[in-house]
């Protein structure tokens, strides 16, 4: 069978009808060019395959797994809608199942995060960088309190310098004092000795006895402390100097005792000095060890980084799979029509336990369509009613009959077969009405392949949606369009626009002429009727449609 789609086919309609216009009469003007236009909308890519309708006559419906009964949404006589939930059985072990899954991927997944850099690696990185913050604060604060003792002992030094110097100028203010103190006194004894007059010495025997020996001890004392003179005419004095020895010496004292003072301030700087460089000698050793350890911390991490990542991404899709087919067990529970039809039997009450839906499909002679009425699900136990009649339907828990649609069951080729799933929209058309457009769901699709002509073959059953159409009949040919791969909102290029050139992809654009300029593009998703541009083309741009050799 072709693969090319229904699409892809109509739009080489279309192509071929615009070529016959333009190659009618040799002698007639030909028509302008046909041109299309580079827009945004949806590229899509299905896969085709083609086949017989097959009208559907009776649905045998029950559960894959089985279970306890406990809900049944409909009965026997009632119309039902494609999608249209049925009946379910008991789902506790298995959503409790599905939860435990659940919290297993998402702890796997918190360590792939946690291995890919989210807290180990993050984490000795923040860690580097506080030590070293840590690190640059401790040497300048070291350096800071290093400075200020510095410059506190220098100041104690100067300190102790300037009051040695008040105290020597002290000290020699004092000697010149007493200096000229003691020189003042010699000097005042010669002046007196010398204006004594002859006379009076002479004269001296011949003074009052009484006198004289009333001023005995007047006169000793005036020899001891040489302050006065004998005679009349001399007058007892002090010098200046000696009045300020008193002083000055006061000031000697105050001095000494400033300088000692000073000498204990400097040396409790010194020691102060000493003690806070090696404290801060101490800290930023410490500081340096923390970043020493930190950046080992930082490389471990950096090194186990690639093989925890590895392991961590195992787990996680061996968690993601685990979780997948705990949901697909919870989601078998509930029991939905493929198809619109009508429940015609219904083989279980609520509280029995149906056994998991079993059996074969009998195909049609000559076709790989099911024979209408003839598929038989056999449950896994006596899930009827009891009693000894057989259950109608063959022992299906459900059975939908007069069902208003067709299936269709469509071979296709290996690599169109692993894009197709259940449950994808299909549209379907029938050669026989061209106008015809059918939408359908995929069913079910075989998981074996079967060799035809040396080409491995999947067969996908294919359901149309919705009532048929009266012109459809059993034995046309249809085809089945399964979109499998959709590109919404994009830039894109008419596919019969696009063609290779040099391993490129190339289209015409009209230039203010009307002429076609070959324009290279940088093509993405290839769809049925449109191609992906990523770069080259701009939006409203006018393409010319390869044109035909002149005849």
């Amino acid at each position: 069978m072709s693969r090319t789609t229904g699409r892809r086919r109509r739009a080489a309609y279309a192509i071929g009808a615009l070529v016959a216009l333009a190659t009618t009469a040799c002698t007639a003007e030909p028509p302008p060019p046909p041109t299309l236009r580079v827009d945004r909308g949806t590229v899509a890519t299905t896969v085709s395959a083609s086949g017989t309708l097959v009208g559907i006559s009776e649905q045998n419906l029950g559960f894959a797994e089985g279970g306890k009964l406990v809900e049944v949404l409909v009965g026997v006589g009632a119309r039902v809608e494609p999608g249209q939930v049925l009946a379910r059985v008991d789902d506790f072990e298995l959503r409790q199942t599905l939860e435990q899954e659940q919290a297993r991927l998402a702890q796997q997944q918190a360590e792939l995060d946690r291995a890919r850099g989210g807290n180990s690696v993050n984490a000795t990185g923040r860690t580097l960088e506080q030590a070293k913050e840590i690190l640059e604060a401790t040497e300048k604060q070291a350096s800071e309190t290093n400075e200020a003792n510095r410059s506190a002992t220098d100041r104690a030094r100067k300190q102790l310098d300037f009051d040695r110097e008040v105290l020597d100028r002290a000290e020699d203010t004092l000697r010149r004092t007493k200096s000229e103190c003691r020189s003042g006194d010699d000097e005042e004894s010669q002046s007196a000795a010398e204006s004594e007059p002859p006379a009076t010495k002479e004269s001296t025997p011949t003074e009052e006895p009484d006198r004289d020996s009333d001023n005995d001890s007047d006169n000793e004392s005036d020899d001891e402390d040489g302050d006065r003179v004998r005679g009349a005419s001399y007058i007892a004095q002090t010098t200046p100097a000696c009045d300020r020895i008193a002083t000055e010496e006061t000031a000697v004292e105050n001095a000494k005792r400033t300088v000692l003072a000073s000498e204990t301030e400097l040396d409790a700087a010194k020691h102060r000095e000493d003690v806070d460089a090696a404290s801060g000698r101490v800290s930023v050793e410490n500081a340096k060890q923390s970043v020493v350890t930190a950046e080992n911390d930082r490389g471990s991490a950096r090194n186990e980084q690639p093989s925890d990542i590895n392991g961590a991404e195992a787990l996680v899709r061996e968690a993601q799979a685990a979780v997948a087919i705990a949901q697909r067990n919870v989601d078998n529970t509930v029991l939905t029509a493929p198809v619109a039809g009508v429940v015609s039997a219904i083989n279980g009450r609520v509280g029995e336990y149906l056994g998991g839906a079993s059996g074969t499909t009998p195909l049609a002679p000559g076709s790989t369509a099911a024979l209408p009425g003839a598929t038989s699900l056999a449950s896994g136990g006596d899930s009827g009613g009891g009693g000894g009649t057989a259950a109608p339907g063959g022992g299906a828990f459900m059975v939908l009959n007069n069902v208003d649609s067709f299936q269709l069951v469509v071979p296709f080729e290996e690599s169109d077969a692993s894009r197709v799933a259940v449950n994808q929209p299909v549209e379907v058309t029938v050669d026989a009405i061209p106008d015809l457009r059918a939408p359908a769901t995929v069913l079910a699709i075989a998981p074996s392949g079967d060799p035809s002509s040396g080409i491995v073959e999947y067969y996908a059953t294919i359901v149309l949606r919705e009532g048929s159409d009266p012109r459809l009949r059993d034995g046309q040919t249809a085809l089945a369009d399964v979109a499998v791969e959709s590109v919404e909102n994009t830039l894109r290029v008419p596919s019969a626009a696009v063609r290779r050139d040099g391993g490129g992809t190339v289209v015409d654009v009209r230039d203010s002429e009307g002429q076609p300029v070959p324009t290279p593009f940088q093509a993405g998703t290839a769809g049925d009727e449109y191609t992906q541009v990523i770069s080259g083309l701009r939006e409203g741009q006018e393409l010319l449609l390869p044109q035909p050799a002149a005849g």
